[in-house]
C-alpha cells in the first residue's frame, strides 16, 4: 500500500546518460519536484574537502569512515527547488561541479554513514511528490516507487556528451574517466549503481532528449502519474 507521499519518479543511470536533463523536464511536465540526490552528495564531499584540507588532510582517502561521516553530520546541507545547493548557508552551486568534488565523490558517497545522513533527507524532500535523480532511488530511496526508470547508454555516445557538456576538448579523457566512475559505483558494497528489478531500462545511445523524455513520461501515465 503506498502511503499518503507524493507521487515518486525514480531516474537512476549512469554518468552521462541523460538523467539530469531528463528528470527536469520530466517534473517540469508532470509538476513535480526535481531533486538531484547526486547534488547532495557532492555538496557533502566539498565539505568533507574543506574540513579535511583544515585540519592538514590532503584528500579524503587519508580519512576513515568515521572521520567522513562526522564531517557530513556537522554539515548544513540544502536543496531548492531550482536545483540551488547550499553548504552550511553557502550556496556551492558551482563548487560542487568541480574538479575536486568530481575526483572524490564516489568516495564519500560510497560510506554508509554518509548515506544513512542523507536518505532520510532525500525521502523528506520529496515527501509532496518529486522525479528524483540519482544511482540507487528506485533500489535503497524509493524501492516503492510509482515509475522506476533506469538510463543507460554507450561509454563513446557518454563521453562524446559530457565533453561537450563541459567543453573539454579529450572525449578519450572524459571516457576514461567515466568508465572508472562506472566501476567504482556499480562495484562498491554500498548501495552498488544498478537497476532494479522493475524499473524500465533505457538505452539512450541513439535517442533525442524528446524521445527520451517522451518514454519517460508514458511509463509515468501508464503508472497514473500524469501532470498537474
Amino acid at each position: 500500500m503506498r502511503s499518503s507521499r507524493g507521487p515518486i519518479v525514480a531516474i537512476d543511470g549512469v554518468a552521462g546518460s541523460g538523467k539530469s536533463t531528463t528528470a527536469r523536464r520530466v517534473a517540469s511536465e508532470l509538476g513535480l519536484r526535481y531533486l538531484d540526490t547526486g547534488a547532495m552528495y557532492r555538496a557533502a564531499t566539498v565539505s568533507v574537502l574543506r574540513k579535511l584540507g583544515k585540519a592538514g588532510i590532503s584528500d579524503p582517502s587519508g580519512a576513515d569512515d568515521k572521520e567522513i561521516t562526522g564531517v557530513v553530520a556537522e554539515s548544513d546541507i540544502e536543496i531548492s527547488k531550482d536545483g540551488r545547493v547550499s553548504l552550511n548557508g553557502e550556496d556551492i552551486t558551482d563548487e560542487i561541479r568541480g574538479s575536486s568534488a568530481t575526483e572524490w565523490v564516489s568516495k564519500v558517497s560510497a560510506v554508509q554513514g554518509v548515506r544513512d545522513l542523507l536518505v532520510p533527507l532525500q525521502r523528506e524532500l520529496s515527501t509532496e511528490g518529486a522525479v528524483v535523480e540519482g544511482r540507487d532511488i528506485g533500489t535503497v530511496v524509493f524501492p516503492s516507487a510509482d515509475v522506476k526508470i533506469f538510463l543507460t547508454a554507450d561509454l563513446s555516445e557518454r563521453a562524446r556528451r559530457r565533453a561537450v557538456e563541459r567543453g573539454e576538448s579529450s572525449v578519450d579523457d572524459v571516457g576514461r574517466r567515466l568508465e572508472a566512475r562506472d566501476k567504482k559505483d556499480s562495484k562498491r558494497d554500498v548501495s552498488p549503481l544498478e537497476p532494479a528489478t522493475d524499473a524500465l531500462i533505457i538505452d539512450t545511445t541513439d535517442m533525442s532528449i524528446e524521445e527520451v523524455v517522451g518514454r519517460v513520461i508514458a511509463q509515468c501515465a501508464k503508472a497514473g502519474v500524469t501532470g498537474e
